[in-house]
């Protein structure tokens, strides 16, 4: 099964990839010298792993120099294409040959009985699997063959490194767009290799395109507003992972009071499609969570921004999901109010529940009072201060704990005041 293809017509990206490890650009941490990816790949020492990363970043480049490094029979699937049927004549294969190493890439996208298949195989030492992956394996592998697996990440690609790429590009005769001569100006390098955001791919691509156009086009420069047209709009890579890491970037920086970086996680999630409305139902929890009693507004503001959010859609909506954002991020913060519940869930679920006290049970039915409920009741508001001491619980206990911060100062002035009242 070929792993590349080779021919002049395929792809700049997949021309420019990596023969060798000492050509290869970037993931320093796991494959520069010393690193143990790089030392199992120079002496053919290769167990089972999983590479996990953003698009571009170099995974099935690794293979690619694998492939034409280890002794061992090497076969490839690719999860898109292939099914049970396919993993089951390779698994075959393997079983005809002293040594296999079984890469597939998107691994991700085959489904739990897929990835059962493999299991025996690579359990007993038949295959040794190299999986790639654009998401986190602990979500998108099965337990049983990710905890039999090394696991990488590989990181976007820093911009310099996206640089020399294109430079490599630029400059080679065989494989790249050296016979083409293009003339790359500072400013459109500059360009390509911020909006690529770290994957080679893209960049190589609008490398390929521009170059075209300047072909068909006789212009003299790839400039600025030829990379510009070219790279119409930035990707962001936003897959479930990222979902999750930025989603808990924006709750930590409101709870952090940082309405900077509050603003910049929901404009990135903006950006990406995230639905508004999940963004707005965060705002409303942190505002209960983490703002609380401290600044009671913060939930009244938080509520209507989802309402508005609900109500106007996007675009606009961005802008009184912002205002909330910017309000919970600045406003007194106290989680007394999650705590408070929290520690009242623990007592109703792990000690004996306690009775209600008879003068605080329902009367409002006949016969209530034959059975003494609502006897000896204190109405709050006949007396002075509208307080009055009384038993509310027999438990001895106090959930609620109250903060000096903002709003709850108060709550806590009169809470110590009252408890002393009441014994």
């Amino acid at each position: 099964m070929e792993l590349f293809r080779s021919a002049k017509t395929a792809p700049l990206a997949w021309r420019m990839q990596p023969q060798s490890l000492p050509e290869f650009i970037g993931q320093t941490h796991t494959l520069g010298p010393g690193k143990p990816l790089r030392e199992a790949i120079e002496k053919d020492a290769i167990v089972s792993l999983i590479l996990y990363g953003p698009p571009g970043t170099g995974k099935t480049a690794i293979a690619h120099i694998i492939a034409s490094r280890t002794r061992a029979l090497f076969i490839s699937l690719n999860a898109v294409t292939s099914g049970i049927s396919d993993i089951k004549e390779a698994l075959k294969k393997a079983r005809g040959a002293e040594r296999t190493i079984l890469f597939i890439d998107e691994i991700h996208r085959f489904n739990k009985l897929q990835q059962d298949a493999l299991l025996p195989d690579v359990e007993s030492g038949n295959v040794t699997l190299i999986g790639a992956s654009t998401q986190n394996p602990f979500f998108s592998i099965i337990p049983a063959l990710s905890s039999r697996s090394m696991i990488f990440q590989f990181f976007p690609l820093r911009k310099e490194e996206i640089k020399a790429l294109i430079e490599r590009a630029l400059s080679d005769r065989k494989r790249g767009l050296g016979e083409a001569g293009i003339n790359l100006t500072p400013d459109a390098m500059d360009f390509i290799a911020e909006m690529s955001e770290g994957d080679a791919r893209r960049a190589l691509n609008a490398l390929e395109l521009g170059s075209f156009i300047i072909k068909s086009t006789g212009r003299k420069d790839y400039d600025i507003e030829l990379a510009k047209e070219v790279l119409q709009k930035k990707a962001l890579y936003y897959d479930e992972d990222e979902h999750f890491n930025t989603i808990s970037a924006f709750i930590k920086s409101m709870r952090g009071s940082d309405p900077d970086a509050s603003l910049y996680w929901m404009a990135k999630m903006i950006e990406a499609g995230e639905d508004p409305m999940y963004i707005a139902r965060r705002i409303v929890i942190c505002a209960s969570e983490d703002v609380g009693n401290a600044d009671p507004a913060a939930l009244q503001v938080a509520v209507a921004a989802m309402k508005a959010a609900e109500s106007i859609g996007m675009p606009e909506a961005r802008i009184p999901l912002a205002q909330a954002a910017i309000y919970i991020a600045m406003a007194p913060k106290s989680n007394a109010s999650y705590t408070g519940i929290e520690n009242a869930l623990s007592a109703v679920r792990e000690e004996r529940t306690a009775p209600v006290p008879s003068h605080l049970k329902s009367t409002g039915y006949s016969g209530a009072a034959r059975l003494g409920a609502g006897t000896g009741y204190k109405y709050a508001h006949n007396h002075e201060g509208h307080f009055v001491a009384q038993e509310y619980m027999p438990l001895k206990k106090r959930f609620f704990f109250p903060t000096e911060e903002g709003h709850e100062k108060i709550f806590n002035r009169r809470l110590q005041k009252r408890r002393i009242n009441n014994g």
